[in-house]
């Protein structure tokens, strides 16, 4: 609802306020609709520019009805040429009260005709009276510089008469249209003088009731007489009035900006979005990650764990047969680099993960089909809540700010698991101590194996047995360090093996972990932050046309 009195300063709010809303919504409303509220800023912002003591009103009428006649009843000179069976008035014709012409104002409304009324009432100073051609010229020229000039005005004085005041020609093109502006409008019935005595009053009543009916119930009505004089002056009061209290512009501009600013509501509505929470993130994260192979990452970094360690802690007699088989990791081409220099060195299974690039899809860039099927529907199930209940245009500027970057998706994905710190060089320091007891009792057994040969082979060529040594309940020593050797070995692998696998789980855990992460920082880049960013922009959108209004 415009404010009663508004000033410059509110109006001035108001087209900021439009203005912000416009560039909002620039993609997401009706480019017509845009156009249209870019066209009302920039004249209110051209129209506040002018001083706020000039105040603009036309003059406008159809052939005939006396409107040149009325405006030089009230400018007090002959400048208008009247006319009664065609339209004599081809361009606007501007009388202006004061020292000067406004000559900047005038030539922006571009009225070529301009006169100083000298002499005039100084009440009226700062009045600029515009003398509009007819408005159902057969010139098209003539109406289109009606239709131009309507849009630009403070205020509007129609000039009808008896015979043609309910002429659908001027209420359906103009009075109807402008409903909006009848605080700045006022309808002069003139040649009252040419009514039979007594019918004035009914003929008054009866334009009350039509422009109440058409919404104009603001519109003020007035009876003059150009040619005898009959409220001329009254009339010329009313122009008074509007002039010293210097709001006319205000009204009319306050006017335009909130007639434009309802319709950019109705589009915009009053929807109350909400961001990406927690659980539907979750949902997104979930469904790239299978894309992005994190489950297979996981389990490699579990079979990885088991396969160097097992190599490491385990009894080395049996143990190197598993270097035989590939390592986890590199068949997914993730390549050893050292963590601790950050360069690239001798490839080494026991060495941490950090690469640029897996070979989770077979080296392939992008998602497979099955893969893209997958992101697609979570990041179209993301957007369609997220954009629920919002105008249509908007649901669309969701939606393609959840695909905004959906090139470069695949690829980001697969760099952030590639790039992902596995950890697979810590934690490990057990497996040095259980390394260097396997060897220790690997070379006991070698060394008690070796005591037994040569024993064997010197008696063999009859030469004198080495001693046994001490004996420990009848067992030898070199046969108490080949069979001790060999059951503690097999023992600490077998507890080596409940500890490598117990590590591998926690890496594994780990590795979903920091991956499930790496994933959700591209997701929330490349999908989740583009989705509020558009979010938010629609709820300044509404905020502002609320504001404007």
């Amino acid at each position: 609802m415009a404010r009663r009195n508004p000033d410059r300063s509110t109006v001035a709010t108001r087209v900021v306020a439009l203005s912000e809303t416009v560039e909002l919504s620039d993609g997401r409303i009706e480019p017509e609709l845009l156009e249209r509220a870019r066209s009302i800023v920039g004249h209110t912002d051209q129209r506040m520019a002018f001083s706020g003591d000039l105040t603009v009103v036309a003059l406008a009428g159809a052939t005939g009805s006396g409107k040149s006649s009325t405006f030089n009843a009230l400018s007090g000179t002959q400048l208008a040429v009247p006319g009664v069976t065609r339209p004599t008035t081809s361009k606007a014709m501007a009388a202006c009260w004061g020292r000067e012409v406004p000559n900047d104002l005038l030539d922006w409304l571009q009225v070529p005709t301009r006169h100083v009324v000298s002499g005039g009432d100084p009440a009226l100073d700062g009045l600029v009276l515009l003398d509009l051609p007819d408005h159902d010229s057969t010139e098209r020229a003539h109406r289109d510089e009606v239709d131009r000039l309507v849009q630009l005005v403070d205020m509007f004085i129609w000039v009808v008469d008896p015979q043609k005041y309910a002429d659908a020609a001027l209420h359906d093109r103009y009075l109807k249209p402008m409903a909006d502006h009848a605080d700045v409008m006022l309808v002069v019935l003139n040649q009252a003088d040419r009514l039979p005595a007594g019918q004035l009053e009914p003929t008054m009543r009866d334009l009350r009731n039509l422009l109440d009916s058409e919404g104009l119930g603001k519109a003020r009505i007035a009876a003059i007489s150009a040619t005898t004089g009959m409220g001329v002056d009254e009339l010329r009061a009313q122009l008074k009035k509007a002039v010293q209290d210097k709001q006319m512009a205000a009204k009319r501009l306050e006017a335009d900006v909130i007639l434009v600013a309802r319709e950019l509501q109705v589009e915009i509505g009053h929807a109350e979005p909400t961001e990406i929470g927690k659980s539907r993130e979750s949902q997104l994260n979930k469904a790239l990650g299978e894309a992005a192979g994190v489950g297979v990452v996981s389990e490699a970094v579990l079979k990885a764990t088991r396969h160097r360690g097992t190599l490491a802690t385990g009894w080395p007699a049996i143990s190197w047969v598993k270097r035989l088989r590939p390592d986890p990791l590199k068949r997914l081409h993730l390549d050893a680099i050292s963590s601790r220099t950050g360069k690239a060195g001798k490839s080494d299974s026991l060495e941490p993960v950090r690469v640029q690039r897996t070979g989770i899809n077979s080296g392939q860039r992008g998602f497979n089909g099955v893969q893209q099927a997958r992101v697609d529907s979570a990041v179209r199930s993301l957007a369609d809540e997220a954009s629920a209940g919002l105008p249509r245009g908007w649901q669309d500027a969701v939606r393609r700010a959840s695909r905004r970057d959906e090139d470069k998706l695949a690829d980001e994905l697969d760099q952030a698991v590639a790039t992902t710190d596995l950890a697979m060089d810590r934690g490990r320091g057990w497996w040095k101590i259980f390394q260097v007891l396997q060897w220790i009792l690997i070379t006991a057994v070698v060394i008690g194996a070796g005591w037994l040969a040569l024993r064997m082979a010197l008696m063999y060529f009859g030469f004198p047995p080495l001693s046994l040594g001490p004996t420990y309940r009848g067992f030898a020593t070199p046969t108490l360090m080949v069979i001790g050797g060999v059951a503690a070995g097999l023992l600490l692998a077998a507890i080596s093996r409940v500890l490598v696998e117990f590590a591998a789980k926690r890496k594994a855990e780990r590795a979903t972990r920091v991956l499930e992460k790496a994933i959700g920082e591209v997701s929330r880049q490349r999908i989740i932050d583009p989705v509020n960013s558009e979010l938010r922009r629609y709820e300044q959108a509404r905020d502002q046309v609320a504001r404007a209004l």
